[in-house]
């Protein structure tokens, strides 16, 4: 649920989860005697690595005729470096004309929208960042991490470094028929609310550690904790330009990249975040647009 026309939640800071698996030394081999002692087999190339983390980014904006520009550097993603300047990434979006899947490139040249008055007393850099809100819009469209632009493609034995992070499988094909992630009823539906709020989803009544299910087959975009609303939240990317949303979990059993088929458990329903009682926030994106869950799958 958001607040209409305003900043919605906190940036804690954007960790990707995952994790990485190593292979047990093999034990060594005794040639026979008589016989050729056995070849050494290949090496194998370097799995790409998954346990990377957000890079912090610094302010270092280059003025041009254009305005500000930021050059993107290994590491950092698209509302990492809107916090740092402290300006809305929906803005920067908007004024680079990035489209989905969002992803910017190591060595692009972002132009920054031009810096708001300060109000007196004046606001700092630093206290405009600490200020950073995000919304699930923004994790969707601006948490993936700078693609690299190598001068020429490296060797698949080429160790990878923390810089190098594995990019999210592609998901093909034609939308989904969604299905409900559990079975509670809806306790908060979709749309406008008291106070000027408005739900992008639905809140369905949970059991606390009941199992939350992918509302259909895709890839793992995004699975912690920060928006700090949502508690535990998990983002699952679909065909067709979609994407479901998962909130307020005790326990997240997915991470980043991961493919999930339709009812696979990604996670445990809980009462993280801005709740009262356990549920799960669920959401349906169609690119940007939210979209009534209960008119697109029914059964409610």
């Amino acid at each position: 649920m958001r607040a209409r026309n305003a900043p919605a939640l906190l940036l804690a800071a954007l960790l990707v989860l995952a994790g990485c698996s190593g292979g047990e030394r093999a034990p060594p081999l005794r040639a026979s005697i008589g016989s050729p002692a056995p070849a050494a087999p290949a090496p194998r190339p370097a799995p790409p690595r998954t346990d990377w983390v957000a890079r912090k980014v610094v302010p270092g904006a280059v003025v041009t005729a254009q305005g500000r520009v930021h050059i993107v550097k290994p590491g950092e993603t698209g509302i990492a470096i809107a916090r740092a300047y402290g300006v809305p990434w929906r803005e920067v979006v908007t004024l680079n004309r990035l489209n989905e899947p969002y992803v910017i490139a190591v060595g692009q040249r972002l132009l920054l929208p031009a810096a708001a008055a300060a109000p007196r007393p004046a606001v700092t850099l630093e206290e405009r960042a600490r200020a950073f809100t995000i919304t699930i819009d923004d994790v969707v469209t601006g948490g993936q991490p700078a693609t690299a632009r190598p001068a020429r493609p490296a060797p698949a034995s080429a160790p990878s470094t923390v810089d190098q992070p594995m990019p999210l499988p592609a998901v093909t094909g034609g939308a989904p028929a969604f299905r409900w992630p559990l079975p509670g009823r809806i306790i908060s539906g979709f749309g406008p609310k008291a106070g000027g709020r408005f739900n992008d989803g639905v809140n369905l009544k949970a059991s606390p550690g009941e199992p939350v299910r992918a509302a259909g087959d895709g890839v793992v975009a995004y699975a912690g904790d920060a928006i700090a609303g949502f508690g535990q939240l998990v983002l699952v990317k679909h065909a067709g330009g979609w994407v479901s949303a998962y909130g307020h979990n005790e326990a997240l059993l997915v991470a980043r990249g991961a493919r999930v088929k339709a009812g696979e458990v990604i996670a445990r329903a809980g009462q993280t975040g801005a709740v009262a009682e356990p549920q799960l926030h669920f959401e349906l994106r169609r690119g940007r647009a939210p979209v009534d869950p209960a008119k697109l799958i029914g059964g409610r």
